[in-house]
């Protein structure tokens, strides 16, 4: 069996704009055996694609606060030996950092990667033995594609497709979920990016007038938490979901009817899973961090921009009557 590496280790976007690369390397080349290494806290991201054979997890988030403790080391050494120990026949390096090419070359295997002219961090192709040009500017999903079509020999057809399969375990193990429902995601990385709450609150009014569906609202930390409180306080049909792993995350997003939501790493889960989505930008470009664009999911507004909520609702209306067309 022809066994591969890919590393990818953070962050969750960049983990979920690799899933349709991997898809398109089961359909052409099905024989090979794919490993992933990544960051611990986004292992269940590598688990959603069932081509992968197996996830390998890294913490260097953790490890740089401690590099100079014994036990760290350890734990380095250990993830050394365990990857050399599978005989890696090629190590796919598709971040293109320092850090990452590190982390690759410690397979002692053959990395191919991007090169100095497309890496995030050019010296890092000096660590490949084979690299590639792919074009920047374009959207990452396209480049992840573009690098991997490159590698294997293979043209690239068709849309992207993220692959993504809950895993049975998974499924079902959310308990007292709606029979319908949709999904707001608020909470983002900096304030800056929010949606005002009281968009939020007028947009759940627009919605449950529409069709009578509540609306479950994801955290992350304790002040995500408090926010999603005191909307669930204004509106008796807004409930607030217990704190949730990425698989399970995943599976809510997949079983709603539909997803609305801020710059964040679930939302790219959201569109991964192929669910009705519009993603709401206030302080980031769509253009370099969106969602990847279809008929029923679509980004709205950019940095200094403020959607407005009768053009989010109205935009997702149109995503969610698109996806029904389709089906």
């Amino acid at each position: 069996m022809n066994k591969q590496l890919l590393v990818r280790l953070s962050s969750m976007g960049d983990l979920i704009h690799t899933l349709p690369a991997i898809t398109d390397l089961s359909r052409h080349r099905p024989e090979l055996e794919l490993h992933w290494l990544c960051e611990t806290a986004f292992a269940d991201i590598a688990r959603l694609h069932p081509f992968i054979k197996q996830v390998h997890t890294m913490s260097w988030r953790s490890w740089r606060k401690q590099l100079f403790q014994s036990a760290t080391w350890q734990e380095i050494n250990q993830l050394k030996n365990n990857l050399q120990s599978y005989q890696f026949e090629q190590i796919i390096d598709s971040q293109g950092l320092i850090k990452s090419a590190l982390f690759a070359k410690m397979a002692n295997a053959p990395i191919v990667g991007l090169d100095k002219q497309s890496a995030r961090e050019p010296f890092a192709a000096h660590f490949y033995t084979q690299t590639f040009a792919v074009k920047k500017g374009e959207d990452a999903v396209w480049r992840n594609r573009q690098l991997f079509a490159q590698i294997f020999d293979y043209p690239l057809e068709n849309a992207p497709d993220f692959g993504v399969v809950v895993p049975p375990e998974v499924s079902g193990s959310l308990q007292d979920l709606p029979n319908d429902y949709y999904v707001a995601l608020h909470a983002t990385s900096r304030d800056s990016k929010l949606w005002l709450q009281d968009n939020w609150l007028n947009l759940f009014n627009k919605i449950y007038k529409q069709d009578g569906c509540p609306i479950l609202l994801t955290w992350g930390n304790e002040t995500e938490k408090v926010r999603s409180e005191q909307m669930a306080a204004a509106l008796p049909f807004v409930r607030v979901c217990p704190k949730l792993n990425l698989l399970q995350a995943a599976d809510l997003l997949a079983k709603s009817r539909a997803v609305v939501g801020v710059d964040t790493g679930l939302l790219h889960l959201a569109n991964a899973v192929n669910v009705p989505l519009v993603g709401i930008y206030t302080d980031s470009d769509p253009v370099k961090t969106g969602v990847q664009v279809s008929d029923w999911a679509r980004n709205i507004g950019n940095i200094g921009q403020m959607p407005s909520v009768n053009e989010v609702f109205d935009l997702l209306q149109m995503c969610m009557h698109n996806k029904i067309q389709a089906a």
